[in-house]
This record gives C-alpha cells, structure tokens and sequence, in this order.
C-alpha cells in the first residue's frame, strides 16, 4: 500500500504581499501590460526565453531564470525551469522553520505568483504535425511549475490564462495581494487544466499506437449558472464550456434557461445545414427540442397568404430569412406558441417585425442588423433571449453524455444531407426522371428536419416547408399519423370555409389560429363551444367531414421523411391519405419490395438515402 504523507504545517495568512513572479506563457496577450502593473508595485520579474525577450522590449526590467538559478537553459530548451531554486521557491511552506532553514541554506528565494500556459499541444496535432514535432511540443517544465505552485496555494499564486489577468491586478490593487480565495479558486482550475492536458496527450499518444484510450479527461469550465434545469426542482444548473474552448452562441439579450439552450443548438444546426444544402435562407420553429416547423425561402401562394394573414403585396417584399421564418411559424402556429426561432442569415427589420408579433421565447442566428436587435431586445419586455451563433465555432468530432452513472460517447452525427442522397438510389417506376427539383429540394427540407427531431420521427414537407412533423413515438406508423393530422391541417387552413371565418375586433393573433384549428377539428364539448362561438361576428357553419375530404382529395405533391426505414405498407398506405408524391427514407429493411410495390401502387416516387438518422 502506498505511503500516504501527512501534512506540512506553516503559517496561515489570507492575504499574501507579491514580491517575485515567474513568468513564462506561450501565449502572450496581455503579459506586458500585467507585467507592467506588478513592476510599479515593485515585484520582481523571472522570466525565460521568448517571455523574457517580450518584457525587455516592452521596456521592463526581467531576470533570466538561468541567471537566478545559475544553470544554463541546455538541451535544446528542453530543461529550463526544473531546479530546487525554482520549485523549491515555489514549494517552501511558509512559516515552517525547517523549510525556512532549507530554504537559507540552499539560496532559494521565494516565489510569490507563477504566471504560465503550456506549449500548445492541441494546437500542434490539429495543424497534422509529425509525430516528432507533437511530441517536442508536450510540455514538461510548465506543469510541473503549475503542479508545484498549485500544491502551495496556502502561499503561491497560479495564473494560467490571460482571462485571470485582470483579476489578479484588481485583487492586488484592493487587498494589496492575493487572496486566499482567489488561490484556491486558481489553484483548482490549474489542477483541471493540468487534467486536461495531460488527457489530450495519453488520448493522442494512444491513438498512434491504434489501440483504445485508457482514459479520457474532460474538463470544464462553467460560464453561467442557469435558474433551473428541465424543471423548477432540479436546481443546480448551469452552462460549461470544455476548457480552453468557447461556447458555441453569445448572449446579446435575456437569460437563457436549460430547455432554450438546447432548442437553439439544434434548431441552429438545422437551419445552418438547409442553408448550406439549398442555398436558400432557412429558419426554424423549436419547441422542447424538436422542431414544430422549419422551411427555406420559396415564395408563397396568395391562397398561403390569407391563410398565414399576411398581404399578396406585403409577401411580396419580404426579404428572404423574413419569408423563411414565416412559412416555418405557419407549418403548425399552434405548436410554434412560445417557440424558440433560428434563422440561417443575418436577421434583419423584416424578420424582427414578424417575430415581434409572435408569441416566441428566443431566437439563434449569425447575426441581426442594428434595427431588427432594438426590436428584438424590446420584446417579452427585454426579457426576449437573443443569440449569436458564432461562424468560427468548430464541435469536437466526439460528443459525451452522462446519465445515470454513465458517460456515453459517439461520433456527432456530422453527416451532409445532399441532393445526392435523394438522386442515387430511385428505386420506384420512373426512376430519377420522376423527381423534379422542387421534389429533391423538399426530400432534402424533410430529411434534415427529421435529423434533428426526437424519434422515432417522419416529416412532411411542402413548397420548400415542413408542414407536419411527427416526434418520439414508438411505432412508425404512429409517427405517420401524427404528422399526417398536422398536414390535414395545415392543408384545411386554406379551406374557403376556414379563411372566411369573421373574428370579432380584438381576438388576439394567437387565439385565432387556435380557433381555426379547433374549427378544423371540430369536436367541442358543450362548454368549449360556447366560449370558441364567443369570439365570432357570426357564428360559423360546421366545416363537415364530406367538405374536408372532399378539400384533401386536392392534395398533392407532399414529401414524407422518415429518420428510419418503413418496416410495413401501413405508413405508406397512410401517407396516401394527405397527398405525399415524394418518399425519402434510408431503406434497408427486409420489408424493402412490399414498401416500393406499395409506392408505385400509389404512384409515388421514392429514394433510398441509405442514411438513418435517428435523434435522442
């Protein structure tokens, strides 16, 4: 068993005078300026190599380290700071009388604050180094210099990113030193990157070997804490970035909570991935991180137009992410209420205006002209959440969940969905003569719809938008006929009978559209339909069960998605029902013929993506 040592003893003092500061970062913002500030208070600069030269020609005073410790740097700068004269600077229990005594005896001064980072490993193999050059870039001394001052924190300070600088000078400035607090606090997060560190090298090192990690560390850093989680008792949350990484969205108004942060991930990896497959403006509508709607910029119909309430002249002038967001809001305005919106473009006064009249919690983009954020930030009253995705931001490849005890990992499903996956593969009479390019645009809309929907799911899309989603159901063809009532809906909004209905002055936008669905529906209780008859001039005529079929026999042209394959006709057979044409799905089931028999029965035309695109 191992020799498990006792503790060194020492004086205890919460604030800790600067005197001497060991300097040496390979990433060097800020170092003058801090280095500035210690020297008018009268500490002591050590510093090394390209530090050291960056100091002097700011004009500042430094001493070599290997002027201090009376060794040269040697072997090609591999050993420059491991000498008792720095690590026993660093290491000296303060206060202790034989530490002290070794200390005198062995001319080792003490070292009040180390400030470092570490050569630039992660860097170093994502450029595709050689082998060589990686290693040559682990670092040895500073670790063991953040190892030893951490160890001491009761005495010493470690700075190990420019992010603390600024801190450290206020700290000082206040209490005429560091803090205990304050040493603690770094010494932990030193310690994690040191974790870290060493992790990213025994998981790079192993992998050149081609055999499995044997472990993987992954340290965070937490950026703000949030009110709650999923729900109001499951407190604490919060929000961390991987260390040394950013977070993928700035927060330019309102406070996010748990639920919106995960809508925005992926309602802007959805809208991001249209724009990049279609090259047209794309939005999104999130509710409890699956999508309600979603859609690219194709001009509507004037029949759309009286149905989503928006002027033939005023579509017109829409700009393209201001048409995009209206069509994915108008998929199924009624799951949209209090939705979180992403847009693919800059977001401009169009745009704002549509979603200043909704009833919306937040929205994700690349970014907003000056007008359309005054809007946005004066919704909700201020409290409206506004995102900026950051264009630069990169995911790592492999992505980690923890539940119950257990950390999962896999590969992002970083997959493209192209017009490829929809062109190779028809496998229904016509082959790819039969698809058009509305069709292809479509089956791409759907396929990366269903991508980022909870499954089991299936996606209907239309006109370049969603207009029926079906999430998380245990049976396909359950996901079939919960999205295929949403099409049934979506188509009966265009109804006559539907756009003539006269609302009183004053019913509100959203309870409107509630009404129209309900009216569509039209199975009320007693009660329910004397408050629904409220809100009418006149009281409106039933829209019957003959006049809505004989409406959807018109439908046509529909695109159904689905993130798995079809294992029965039954799904199909129901999609017949709401006017699907187009059919995308992986395949790859041993029910493959009945389905295609099913689809040219149909007269459809269907496409074996060979992709399934299952979302949890």
């Amino acid at each position: 068993m191992a020799h498990i040592l006792t503790a060194v003893s020492g004086s205890e003092a919460d604030i800790v005078p600067i005197t001497r500061a060991l300097i040496s970062v390979s990433d060097k913002a800020g170092i003058v300026e801090l280095c500035t500030y210690l020297a008018s208070k009268n500490v002591e600069l050590l510093s090394t190599g390209g530090t050291a030269k960056k100091l002097r020609e700011a004009g500042l005073t430094c001493i070599d380290v290997s002027d201090y410790t009376g060794s040269p740097e040697c072997l090609d700068g591999r050993v420059k700071t491991l000498h008792p004269k720095v690590h026993g600077g660093l290491l000296g229990v303060r206060g202790n009388a034989q530490h002290e005594k070794d200390m005198e005896e062995n001319g080792i001064g003490k070292i009040d604050i180390t400030i470092l980072n570490l050569y630039p490993f992660e860097a170093t193999v994502a450029k595709g180094a050689a082998f060589e050059q990686c290693i040559e870039n682990i670092d040895i001394g500073g670790p063991s210099m953040l190892r030893s001052t951490a160890k001491n924190h009761a005495f010493t300070t470690i700075v190990t990113s420019p992010d603390q600088y600024d801190e450290v000078k206020a700290t000082i400035e206040e209490h005429g030193g560091t803090t205990l607090a304050m040493r603690k606090r770094f010494a932990a997060r030193a310690f994690s990157l040191s974790a870290s560190y060493d992790s990213a090298i025994a998981s790079w090192f192993t992998k050149e070997l081609g055999e499995e990690s044997p472990v993987v560390t992954r340290v965070y850093k937490p950026e703000f804490p949030l009110k709650y989680g999923c729900n109001p008792h499951q407190k604490p949350a919060g929000i961390s970035s991987l260390l040394n990484a950013n977070l993928p969205f700035t927060v330019l108004n309102g406070t996010p909570g748990y639920i919106n942060l995960l809508d925005a991930a992926n309602a802007w990896l959805l809208v991001k991935e249209l724009r990049e497959a279609t090259g047209l403006a794309a939005a999104s509508s999130f509710k409890h991180v699956s999508p309600a709607g979603a859609a690219v910029a194709v001009p509507l119909t004037e029949v759309e137009c009286a149905a989503y309430e928006v002027t033939p002249e005023a579509a017109a002038k829409l700009t393209p992410s201001a048409l995009a967001y209206l069509r994915a809001r108008n998929a199924d305005p009624m799951c949209s209420f209090g939705d979180y919106a992403a847009v693919s473009d800059i977001v401009d006064e169009d745009t704002a205006l549509i979603l200043k009249k909704e009833v919306s919690d937040g929205i994700v983009a690349p970014g907003y002209s000056p007008e359309a954020l005054e809007i946005l930030k004066s919704k909700k009253g201020g409290k409206f959440i506004v995102l900026e995705a950051k264009a630069d931001f990169k995911p790592d490849a492999v992505e980690y969940r923890e539940v119950y005890g257990m950390t999962f990992c896999q590969k992002r499903n970083d997959v493209v969905i192209t017009k490829e996956h929809m062109t190779k593969n028809v496998v229904t009479k016509g082959g790819l003569s039969a698809l058009s390019e509305d069709a292809i645009r479509d089956m791409i809309v759907a396929s990366i719809c269903v991508k980022y929907t909870q499954s089991n799911s299936v996606g209907f899309a239309k006109d370049g938008m969603m207009v029926g989603v079906g999430a998380g159901q245990q049976s396909r063809v359950d996901c079939v006929k919960l999205a295929g009532r949403k099409v049934t809906t979506w188509y009966l909004r265009q109804h006559p009978k539907v756009l003539g209905l006269q609302f009183k002055q004053g019913v509100k936008r959203q309870d409107r559209v509630n009404a129209r669905v309900r009216y569509i529906e039209g199975d009320f209780t007693d009660e329910e339909r004397t408050r629904w008859e409220a809100q009418f001039e006149t009281v409106p005529e039933p829209l019957t069960t003959a006049e809505k079929d004989e409406f959807m026999k018109k439908a046509t042209g529909v695109t159904i998605s689905s993130d798995a394959f079809f294992p029965f006709r039954d799904s199909i057979d129901h999609a017949s029902k709401v006017g699907v044409s187009y059919v995308a799905q992986p395949g790859g089931s041993v029910q493959d013929p009945q389905v295609t028999q099913c689809c040219d029965d149909y007269g459809m035309v269907m496409s074996f993506t060979s992709v399934r695109l299952f979302h949890h």
